[in-house]
């Protein structure tokens, strides 16, 4: 039984642990549980469809992920997790232009091709997106997206970490690095013990892993996001759709109700945890724009993450160059959670020698690797 540790427990590292262990691998994941995880704070919309961004390895992933779900979900169901952070609740995507509705109406049918797992496409008009979201401003007509779903970050987490243990996965916390002896053999360092493995893994998101002993570095940036909670105080939220509004933010709720708006991007300050009036400011005043109702709303909480980027703003995935058996996965940016559970199977695949699905080669390791 080869021996795999991961260093990171993100939603990556969650993920490639559930899948390797359920392959029969011995597995031990180490993190530092670090405050700003990216996958503790968010809470993600799966509706790639819509999408106007032309890469298209990106949304290959994307795509891929989004139908990962169906599948995921129901596993983790069968092992007994009933609270997974995943619903299929639809989306509607707010324009308040015709000619930009019909384009991306138009989009969403010639990505239904590919993609079944779109579901029902709708065109809603101002009366009937108001009807979707009562708390809608007047104005904005949509599209309407059945297949479309929200997910808690968090309990996906905790999900797949229980059934990565049921499976036989142990998780300890702790600083991890790696270490070069003089015959060459990589260690895991972790708090002064030396653990040897057959394979290791990195996912580290913004947090760039310590290569230094291997005479690399790993060229990755984070990107801080706050996340405001709202209690809007009605029966029916938690059963509202996401909303998709024009621009960079989204609307979406939880089972317990809470609606939550994001995010910002900013790029100063990243590691710094604080809550600022500035960023509750720019998400309040575009979310009251496209909602006005949530003026009236409780608020709850502000949770603040980081996003990991690497160059090209692509996640890669793979081996490190002369290292065959150190294997690095990042850069999910804000699409981490549509499609971190499927790049965590794709990486399982690669690890356990299997035939991967996808060519891997758009998304390699060496262009976010630079020698010291």
């Amino acid at each position: 039984m080869e021996k795999i540790i991961i260093i990171g427990s993100g939603i990556l590292g969650a993920s490639t642990a559930y899948e390797l262990a359920k392959r029969g691998a011995s597995v031990i994941v180490i993190d530092r549980n670090d405050t700003g995880s990216a996958t503790k704070a968010a809470a993600g919309i799966i509706c790639p469809w819509l999408s106007q961004r032309r890469n298209q390895d990106w949304y290959q992933l994307v795509r891929n992920g989004a139908k990962h779900y169906g599948t995921l979900i129901q596993e983790l169901e069968s092992l007994g997790e009933t609270e997974t952070g995943y619903r299929k609740v639809g989306a509607i995507s707010l324009y308040s232009e015709t000619t930009k509705l019909e384009k991306a109406y138009d989009r969403a049918h010639l990505r239904r091709e590919q993609a079944p797992e779109i579901g029902s496409i709708k065109k809603l008009s101002e009366a009937q997106t108001k009807h979707y979201y009562p708390l809608i401003a007047e104005g904005f007509q949509s599209i309407y997206i059945s297949g479309a779903a929200r997910v808690d970050g968090r309990q996906l987490q905790q999900a797949l970490i229980r059934c990565a243990k049921q499976y036989g996965a142990i998780f300890k916390k702790g600083s991890a690095s790696l270490d070069k002896t003089a015959d060459g053999t990589i260690q895991v360092v972790c708090d002064e013990q030396i653990t040897e493995a057959d394979k290791i893994i990195l996912t580290t998101g913004a947090w760039a892993p310590q290569l230094e002993s291997l005479n690399i570095r790993l060229k990755v940036r984070g990107q801080k996001a706050q996340i405001v909670h709202m209690n809007p105080n009605d029966v029916q939220s938690s059963n509202w759709p996401v909303v998709i509004p024009p621009g960079d933010q989204y609307l979406l709720s939880l089972d317990d109700g809470r609606v939550i708006a994001g995010a910002t991007h900013e790029d100063e300050n990243v590691f710094s945890p604080t809550v600022t009036v500035g960023g509750v400011q720019e998400i309040l005043t575009k979310a009251i724009h496209v909602a006005p109702g949530l003026s009236e709303a409780e608020l709850l909480e502000v949770r603040t993450g980081i996003r990991p980027f690497t160059p090209g703003f692509l996640p890669i995935i793979g081996p490190v160059a002369a290292y065959e058996h150190i294997f690095v996965a990042n850069g999910l940016g804000a699409s981490g959670l549509t499609a971190g559970p499927y790049l965590g199977k794709l990486l399982a695949q690669l690890v356990n020698g299997e035939q991967v699905e996808i060519d891997l080669s758009p998304y390699s390791v060496d262009q976010a690797i630079e020698p010291l």
